[in-house]
């Protein structure tokens, strides 16, 4: 006798339709594709200042040196804070581009060419307070624009003398964080201030930054090698060493990968490449003086690599000294020099640590970047400076200016290609390890900041792949 009441049996075409139900997703799409542009409330007038303010908040901040992410996050936060919400930015390494979407008129579009010019702390604390200011409401356009006039017309912060005598003690101060002594350091420190002085000239002459490059790094090496000749007892691979330092690009190396880990491979390959180019200059002016000196049969020799043995307290001071320096040639205020000072103390002893626990010059410079990186993100933003400025001068003293020299020495004097190539795969292994740890600290510090808002989630979003 049949069981009542009788079992139902689901047709057979209602069962991918349950399957599907078990596996189909139901949160929201994984991105923002093609949104529908809202309504804008706003006269063509009013958007076009805004437009137009935002751009230029952008592009000053784009040519001083700071990262695209950052550049792109304030973009968008200036412009939301005159009711531009449906904004979309374009960064490139020499161009930037807003574009206002209306869903009832033209798409409002402006562009602005990026013309890079040298690192200006005090220009970028002074825009990035007024785009703080202008988040809050506190300012109408026509008196952004204005304050915006004044940061970016206002004079030099130092004048030229300062900042050649600062160039110069980075070189000297590098030269006692290498083990030389005060003459090394004194020859250095006046080696570099010449430098200085003839890349000046040919800046204003319009010779394009390579050829200064080269032009730079021949001069250090001829002062060298004219010091072996003359027989001066002088270590003359430190005076090299610390004119290479000077020369590097230590700015466009954080931020290019900063671009790359943030979701701008465009400006991160083009700040690459002018790393590469800038570098490859370098390698040439030194590789050129050094073939000419071994053709001479000119005596000369390189020191070891390896860690000085410096006394720590005055590894430390010069440590804190090249920082400290390196922030007043960039123009950046006292206070800003003093903070500079003490992040290069802080890296210094981050590397001796980490350097005394058995780790290699690679991963005791990354940690130490790590530790700048966040605390740059996590302390600058209260004390109102901006945290490149505690990143990039606070891995100065880190950087591989003396391992260059000792692998184009190596290639060039002692024909030992495979020696010389392996000193200079390791002088790019910490270059990258510094970058890495910069951009790895800024984010971790970023949410301890507190600064973290729906604009900063928008551009990082676009570096992640979600679920």
């Amino acid at each position: 006798m049949p069981a009542w009441p009788p079992k139902r049996r689901m047709p057979p075409a209602r069962l991918p339709e349950r399957a599907w139900r078990a596996v189909g997703g139901s949160s929201p799409p994984t991105a923002p594709i093609g949104l529908r542009a809202q309504p804008s409330r706003m006269d063509d007038l009013t958007a076009h200042a805004a437009l137009g303010l935002a751009l230029r908040i952008g592009a000053s901040m784009l040519a001083v040196g700071a990262p695209s992410a950052d550049v792109t996050a304030t973009v968008l936060r200036v412009a939301a804070a005159y009711g531009l919400t449906s904004c979309q930015v374009d960064v490139t390494f020499t161009s930037i581009t807003v574009s206002f979407d209306r869903e009832d008129a033209v798409p409002l579009t402006a562009m602005r060419i990026v013309r890079m010019s040298r690192t200006d702390y005090t220009r970028l604390q002074g825009i990035t307070e007024l785009a703080r200011a202008i988040g809050t409401g506190a300012l109408d356009v026509e008196e952004a624009h204005r304050r915006l006039d004044r940061v970016v017309s206002a004079p030099v912060t130092y004048r030229r003398v300062v900042t050649t005598l600062a160039w110069a003690g980075v070189a000297g101060c590098f030269g006692l964080v290498l083990g030389g002594g005060w003459l090394e350091a004194l020859v250095a420190a006046l080696t570099t201030a010449l430098v200085e002085q003839v890349i000046r000239v040919l800046n204003r002459r319009s010779l394009p930054v390579f050829f200064q490059q080269v032009a730079g790094a021949a001069l250090a090496t001829g002062v060298a090698v004219l010091l072996a000749a003359w027989d001066v007892d002088v270590r003359t691979s430190l005076v090299v060493a610390a004119g290479i330092v000077v020369l590097l690009a230590g700015l466009s190396l954080v931020s290019a990968a900063q671009d790359a880990i943030s979701g701008f491979p465009v400006t991160a390959g083009a700040r690459a490449f002018e790393v590469v180019t800038l570098t490859a200059g370098i390698v040439v002016g030194i590789a050129g003086v050094l073939d000419l000196a071994q053709r001479a049969q000119l005596p000369l020799t390189v020191v070891d690599t390896s860690p000085a043995p410096v006394p720590f307290p005055v590894a430390l001071a010069a440590s804190a000294g090249i920082a400290g320096f390196w922030a007043l040639a960039s123009h950046a205020r006292p206070r800003a020099v003093g903070l500079a000072a003490v992040a290069g103390a802080l890296a210094w002893t981050t590397f001796w640590a980490v350097s005394g626990l058995g780790a290699g010059p690679a991963v005791a410079s990354g940690v130490a970047a790590v530790v700048l990186g966040f605390c740059g993100e996590a302390l600058t933003q209260r004390l109102r400076i901006p945290p490149q400025l505690v990143a990039v001068c606070g891995i100065v003293p880190l950087l591989p200016g003396l391992a260059i020299y000792h692998g184009l020495f190596t290639i060039v004097v002692d024909a030992d290609i495979d020696g010389g190539l392996a000193a200079l795969v390791g002088a790019l292994a910490i270059g990258l390890a510094l970058a890495a740890g910069v951009t790895l600290g800024g984010y971790l510090g970023r949410p301890v900041s507190g600064e973290r808002d729906r604009y900063d989630e928008r551009v990082r979003r676009r570096a992640m792949t979600a679920d």
